[in-house]
């Protein structure tokens, strides 16, 4: 089982197809476990190896606040900051999913080792909105 960041290549072909729309559907973060299989051969949501805890619900967060734009030739999609308050739970890494197109993948997120927090809060914060940095990037 691993978990390994990758923009998802369905999203890939999907894109080409005109299946997603960024800033209009509803996109969302799934949080995992250590024992999920995630990477860039993923092509839909599942709750199989989600994380259980106090604060988080199946499916995960709804993903405001999305920016499309370019940094020179590459465009960029980024997000706001997405929190879970009052939360208990380990997770390892995440996948942005768009939920408004039958749950299909988009990017996977490595946090690179077990996170946890302890009736706290547990927030994904998006990297800065440039070619380098941004999440979502296609260049």
């Amino acid at each position: 089982m691993a978990i390994t960041q990758a923009m998802c290549t369905s999203f890939k072909t999907d894109i080409l197809g005109g299946t997603h729309d960024l800033d209009t559907d509803v996109i969302k973060l799934a949080l995992y476990t250590s024992a999920a299989t995630l990477n860039a051969a993923t092509t839909t949501y599942s709750s199989l190896n989600e994380i259980t805890g106090t604060g988080y619900s199946a499916g995960g967060n709804v993903l405001a606040g999305a920016v499309i734009s370019a940094d020179g030739t590459t465009a960029i999609v980024t997000f706001n900051t997405t929190t879970w308050s009052g939360a208990t739970f380990v997770t390892r890494g995440a996948l942005i999913y768009n939920s408004s197109q039958a749950d299909k993948a988009i990017a996977v997120i490595d946090f690179g080792g077990d996170q946890s927090v302890s009736s706290g809060d547990f927030a994904v914060i998006f990297p800065a909105a440039n070619a380098s940095d941004a999440i979502i990037r296609i260049s």
